[in-house]
């Protein structure tokens, strides 16, 4: 495998080793891909303003997640069916996180159950949840999650249907046959069908509630007592709906570009919803982060925190637990070297005056007569 020196490079091993429909779904995003794309280009735009001449031989990367203390702010996204990129899937990716000190999200479409998960041993971790038709199925595995152990609910709000993902429409996508959505099994939910297009986009559009609202929120408070962060908020107007319904925090998300194209960068929508939440619950950003750098970018527009999703993945095709392990390891030195290197020696040090954003510099540009 050679010398691996950043995160990228593990997609690079994982498409050779992963069969084409794998890799694929794994990779690919909604139709034309721009906002994919610009999920990493809109960090390349945001440049440094760092400072110098301050003692930074002791660093603290040290933070707390609603309430749970972790060893830094970067975190691991829920990301589906990661038996399709290693056998250990869920299970290695689980210890990976809780080895590093930080929290895993667990997919609802999981090849691991939240119990088989939570065997794996001590480590915080959150459940990332879709709503179904049947609200019996949800409620039983919300009581299921909080009784394995897991701390917080990410409510996922960005999917009432599925996006346009048309690798996996040309793969006929379908989970191979001797793995299933384990949370769901018993239940005659945990089999996907082979289909026309994308055999995931008939699953979803058969069992995923295409009412869900606001008031699905306020429900959910009434079945659990885990905080609930709603994840797929890109605008202010939703950002203060969140806080009026009483959601435990925000994750700036645009499912790593797979639902809607053409909506901004995570990263470009993150200080609209961070200003809107004024402080009244935490916001975390989920998309593009492939770099230490890129961490910190985003802990300068006021995340609270990151998570990240598809470097795991390809990490876990390449290496197995190794390999997560090796790609939290190296976001995290790349984030204390930034840190470092911008005269930081703890979070709260972390200011937007550390960076240029594309918006800043048009205010500054003089006009031209």
């Amino acid at each position: 495998m050679g010398e691996i020196t950043n995160v990228m490079e593990y997609q690079a091993i994982a498409k050779q080793k992963l069969p084409k429909m794998a890799y694929d779904y794994y990779a690919s995003a909604a139709e034309d891909e721009w906002t994919l794309q610009e999920n990493r280009e809109a960090f390349s735009r945001i440049l440094f303003r760092p400072r110098i001449l301050i003692d930074v031989s002791r660093i603290d990367i040290s933070t707390t997640v609603l309430g749970f203390k972790i060893s830094m702010p970067i975190m691991v996204a829920p990301t589906a069916m990661q038996k399709m990129a290693h056998p250990e899937g869920e299970y290695a990716t689980a210890r990976a996180a809780s080895a590093a000190g930080t929290i895993m999200t667990l997919s609802s479409w999981a090849t691991s159950s939240v119990e088989e998960v939570a065997s794996t041993g001590p480590g915080i971790r959150f459940f990332q949840l879709y709503v179904y038709k049947d609200r019996k199925v949800v409620e039983q595995l919300v009581r299921r999650a909080e009784r394995a152990g897991f701390k917080a609910i990410a409510l996922t709000v960005d999917t009432p249907r599925l996006g346009r993902r048309e690798a996996d429409i040309k793969n006929r996508f379908v989970l191979p046959p001797h793995l299933s959505l384990k949370n769901f099994e018993g239940l005659d939910l945990g089999k996907m069908d082979q289909a026309a297009d994308s055999g995931l986009a008939s699953y979803v559009a058969g069992q995923i509630d295409r009412t869900l609202s606001w008031k699905d929120v306020k429900w959910l408070q009434t079945i659990t007592s885990l905080p609930i962060l709603v994840k797929g908020v890109i605008t202010a107007e939703d950002t203060r709906l969140a806080v009026e319904n009483g959601a435990a925090g925000i994750i700036v998300s645009n499912h790593g570009a797979r639902q809607l194209d053409y909506v901004p960068a995570t990263i470009s929508a993150l200080e609209e919803v961070v200003k809107a939440a004024r402080g009244q619950l935490p916001v975390f950003l989920d998309g593009g982060v492939r770099r230490g750098t890129d961490v910190f970018k985003a802990l300068a527009l006021g995340a609270a925190g990151i998570f990240v999703g598809r470097p795991v993945v390809f990490a876990l095709a390449a290496a197995g637990e190794a390999g997560v392990s090796n790609v939290l390891k190296m976001l995290r030195d790349e984030f204390e070297l930034t840190m470092a290197l911008s005269g930081c020696t703890r979070l709260a040090d972390i200011t937007r005056n550390h960076v240029v954003t594309e918006s800043d510099r048009l205010r500054v540009m003089p006009s031209r007569l």
